[in-house]
């Protein structure tokens, strides 16, 4: 007779998780939803703003999406501040303008830094990841409350499910609209979602992303109940590209032309969002006021096929350095430099007026 091998426990330790230091639980989605839920009053403005930004997409609305606000959140009462302020001036030019407060949790490093409100919401390494994810909630339920509609960066490919159900626009940033990922996800949010052209300016990833995104997919994912599954998508007709610039701008007409051209190539409908930071401003934040100002131009000139503009923008101007010990100078952003909301001010009312005359220009 053969005798057992013996009881033991097979070691894997010298192949496997030799390089992670630890470990922690993440609550779950249902969790956080069950603790923060939202109320009617916030699922009728989801449900409202996302159907008028579709509406925007698909020729039936010709108002601009502005997507406005600090390049990222890093303090709750500035953020809601932010919001007060911005929730007037979006009823003022509620006829022309869709607005939609940019709150941005996540943000992705070319080499290391501070990842975000999320990642690291105490701004001090401690990696609170569980209380950035509950403080990111509340906020978003908070700016609903104020009644502004939000848009946010999807990078994470997890943390959607803690958030997702209160956003009504999302962004797909030039460093993962290639991925593959980043692609399928968007094929599942309920939102629209706008993909940004590549680091270097190149227009066909986010048209390929486009193509990709309206497609139906398959992939794995954790459930709101924290289990791994495999999502089955139906796809996602509510996207668009958004012109961020590369290694020189691309917001003038002959960008907006050229980036048409290879929409209508790919069957895809000519249409494009403007950031007008990022290198459209060549990194300069104050230009960003200058940029606006040749993109209302073409607007009022009558073209319709720009249907957005993002806007960087905080209560103050400029930015600085998170530093250990030293306290922030409120209302200024820690990662991309910002206008000031007085200086947002004039650039709505701009881009307002250039709606009011690419109709009159439509009506002649």
């Amino acid at each position: 007779m053969n005798a057992r091998p013996p009881l033991t426990t097979h070691d894997t330790t010298r192949i496997d998780d030799t390089r992670i230091r630890a470990v922690r639980p993440l609550l779950t989605p249902a969790l956080l939803e069950e603790r923060l839920p939202a109320p009617d009053a916030a699922q009728q403005l989801v449900e409202a703003s996302r159907a008028a930004i579709s509406r925007v997409l698909h020729g039936r609305d010709d108002r601009l999406v502005v997507v406005v606000g600090p390049c990222s959140i890093h303090d709750h009462a500035q953020a809601l501040d932010y919001a007060r302020r911005l929730k007037a001036e979006a009823d003022r030019l509620a006829g022309e303008l869709l607005v939609v407060m940019r709150v941005y949790f996540e943000k992705p490093r070319t080499t290391v830094g501070w990842k975000g409100y999320i990642n690291d919401p105490h701004l001090d390494g401690s990696f609170a990841i569980n209380e950035g994810l509950e403080l990111a909630r509340r906020l978003l339920l908070e700016v609903l409350e104020i009644g502004l509609p939000v848009g946010t960066e999807f990078l994470d490919l997890l943390s959607p499910q803690f958030i997702s159900d209160l956003v009504s626009w999302g962004a797909i940033g030039a460093r993962t609209t290639e991925s593959q990922s980043h692609r399928q996800l968007a094929s599942g949010l309920s939102c629209p979602v706008g993909f940004k052209n590549g680091t270097d300016g190149g227009l066909k990833v986010a048209t390929d992303a486009i193509v990709a995104a309206r497609a139906e997919h398959a992939f794995m994912g954790m459930t709101k109940m924290g289990q791994a599954a495999v999502f089955e998508t139906r796809g996602n007709d509510d996207c668009h590209v958004i012109l961020r610039g590369g290694k020189a701008p691309n917001y003038s007409k002959a960008d907006v032309d050229a980036a048409c051209a290879l929409l209508r190539g790919a069957g895809l409908r000519e249409q494009v969002m403007i950031d007008v930071s990022h290198a459209n401003s060549s990194k300069q934040h104050a230009r960003q006021v200058l940029v606006a100002g040749e993109v209302a131009a073409q607007v009022a000139a009558g073209d319709t096929r720009i249907m957005g503009v993002m806007i960087e923008s905080h209560l103050e101007e400029g930015r600085q350095d998170i530093v250990p010990g030293q306290p922030l100078k409120p209302g200024v952003s820690v990662t991309d430099a910002c206008i000031s909301f007085a200086q947002t001010v004039p650039v709505l009312d701009e881009l307002a007026a250039a709606v009011r005359a690419r109709r009159a220009a439509k009506a002649a």
